[in-house]
């Protein structure tokens, strides 16, 4: 599978705020770049599409900064790949050829499991799986 660099990129931002999150602390732009070693002026472009889609909330001034919108448990994969890369989502198929009605219900039960899988994926499970301790035996 083949992912654009923005939505890597709003991934792995999002999942930074997810590491922080308390509901109230706020992240500084220039914390979430380096950390995530991501250019600052795409970050906030992407910053941008995800307050948008109600994913992440801005705060302005000295103090200000970035927080996630809602708790990470209700953040999912969908929700990041709808704000930034809405295409990957739909299923973009032509009815040409004898061959297109069995090919588009393929398409679409694999459109639907990935959409499925996606959208089960929560941030707060990915915070929690790292956290989790490695036994080695």
């Amino acid at each position: 599978m083949r992912i654009s660099q923005k939505l890597d990129y709003a991934n792995r931002a999002v999942l930074q705020l997810a590491k922080s999150y308390d509901g109230k602390s706020v992240s500084k732009l220039e914390v979430i770049s380096q950390r995530e070693n991501i250019p600052q002026a795409f970050l906030v472009q992407i910053l941008t599409d995800l307050k948008r889609a109600g994913i992440v909330i801005s705060k302005r001034g000295k103090a200000g900064g970035y927080l996630l919108a809602k708790e990470p448990i209700k953040i999912s994969f969908a929700d990041v790949i709808s704000a930034t890369e809405p295409q990957l989502l739909e299923v973009g198929f032509t009815f040409e050829g004898d061959s297109a009605s069995e090919l588009h219900r393929v398409w679409g039960e694999l459109s639907a499991a990935f959409n499925k899988h996606a959208s089960e994926i929560s941030f707060e499970e990915l915070i929690t799986s790292e956290k989790e301790p490695m036994w080695f035996i």
